[in-house]
């Protein structure tokens, strides 16, 4: 068995203003490494059950525009071979905010794709909004850093945008 973060009691938290206690934990059964499905039926394609292992248990997310000294939280969870990501990042004292919702529709050892919603507002400047919804966002590990980063860095307004997710045990 995995261990997961349940999301769904913190759901409504993170679109608002982030979840400022622990999430409760679940379980869930392991993938196979190597498993192969139709994207069609929403299961990840998981090439490295490690790595899922690793963003099962990560430990956080960032938005530079926000900080790298206080992490928001990004909540992963499997169902049936499903796997969800929720992650937030809000300013404090501020009105900057990250939100990412979706689906992770494959996982490699260095490397995993997303189906899903990014959000970021009021950041780097008040009135900035970045919405987008795409079924082919790509986070990569580069340079042996301990995190995975989203690599389409100007989706938005040609502004370089760095959101990461930490392998779990980094600190800020």
């Amino acid at each position: 068995m995995r261990r997961v973060y349940d999301a769904a009691a913190c759901a409504a938290a993170l679109l608002m203003a982030g979840c400022a206690s622990s999430p409760s934990l679940a379980t869930a059964p392991a993938s196979p490494a190597g498993t192969q499905v139709a994207a069609s039926d929403g299961r990840a394609i998981v090439r490295d059950a490690a790595a899922l292992d690793r963003l099962l248990n990560n430990a956080g997310v960032t938005l530079q525009w926000i900080g790298w000294n206080q992490r928001g939280s990004a909540f992963v969870r499997e169902e049936g071979g499903v796997v969800h990501l929720t992650a937030s990042q809000v300013e404090v004292n501020g009105p900057g905010s990250l939100y990412v919702t979706g689906r992770v529709t494959e996982i490699g050892s260095d490397y995993f794709t997303f189906a899903g919603r990014i959000d970021i507002v009021n950041t780097p400047d008040r009135g900035r909004t970045c919405s987008a919804e795409r079924a082919d966002w790509r986070f990569a590990v580069t340079q042996n850093r301990p995190y995975w980063r989203l690599r389409d860095f100007e989706w938005c307004d040609d502004l370089t945008d760095y959101i990461d997710i930490y392998f779990p045990g980094t600190r800020p």
